[in-house]
């Protein structure tokens, strides 16, 4: 399979677009991983893998955003280019850039499926939170709806293809042996939101860079796959779920 950086430096100014479009799609999402944080005025808060830096806005008042993305890809616009018509150079993800014990709480969103070794992450995640600091993971399970339609429509039609890590209890079971105490696990379901259908399948065509289908396309296998409901509003939701796991450094 291809790495997080490899693919992403190939499909993240398409993700980045989408996002920047629709930059409330995901606020259920951002917010269900924000809530079990447990976050306060005055608290360091990384944000790894980053993307473009959508968590940051969702974040309390007073919060320090820290955000570590390999990427470049990401920042491909305006106001965030190294030179007028490159994006910023790539870096690793690994080490994370912070010094030991100095994060409050660490967040991680739909990334860690595209990493097949977890366990050097969760190893750098402990390093660099405080002790009885925080950890949100939050990504996509291994079995679920959301999985299927990213391996199966979305690999099948995008410019990557897609072939997900994804989490399960055993993925728990991995930051427990990491030195992480585990204090919850669920899968969280919610929408992405929209003001029409149209918008909702022009967000995950540009998201997922899906090339070989059109928008038409797109919006039916969303509809079959995942399901949309009515929201106040008269606007739509898509159906979207991950697995949120809180842990703590003791």
């Amino acid at each position: 399979m291809q790495s997080y950086d490899q693919l992403f430096n190939l499909r993240g100014s398409a993700y980045d677009r989408a996002m920047r479009r629709f930059p409330d799609a995901r606020k259920e999402e951002f917010n269900q991983a924000i809530e079990r944080a447990r976050l306060i005025a005055g608290m360091r808060v990384a944000d790894v893998p980053a993307g473009g830096g959508y968590l940051a806005r969702y974040l309390p008042a007073g919060c320090e955003w820290l955000g570590h993305e390999p990427c470049g890809s990401f920042h491909a616009h305006e106001g965030q280019r190294d030179g007028a018509n490159s994006a910023l150079p790539s870096v690793p993800l690994l080490p994370l850039p912070w010094s030991d014990d100095s994060i409050d709480v660490a967040l991680s969103i739909a990334g860690i499926h595209h990493l097949e070794d977890k366990c050097a992450f969760f190893q750098e995640l402990w390093r660099v939170v405080k002790p009885t600091g925080r950890v949100v993971i939050s990504d996509v399970s291994v079995n679920s709806p959301v999985a299927a339609f990213l391996d199966g429509f979305v690999g099948d039609h995008n410019s990557t293809g897609h072939e997900g890590v994804f989490i399960s209890e055993s993925t728990v079971e991995e930051l427990n042996q990491c030195g992480w105490r585990i204090l919850s696990s669920e899968v969280v379901r919610f929408h992405w939101c929209f003001d029409t259908g149209e918008n909702m399948a022009a967000f995950c065509h540009d998201l997922f860079d899906v090339r070989a289908a059109s928008i038409e396309e797109t919006a039916h296998a969303i509809g079959e796959q995942l399901g949309v409901d009515c929201l106040p509003g008269n606007r739509r939701g898509m159906r979207w779920e991950l697995m949120t796991v809180v842990a703590e450094k003791s």
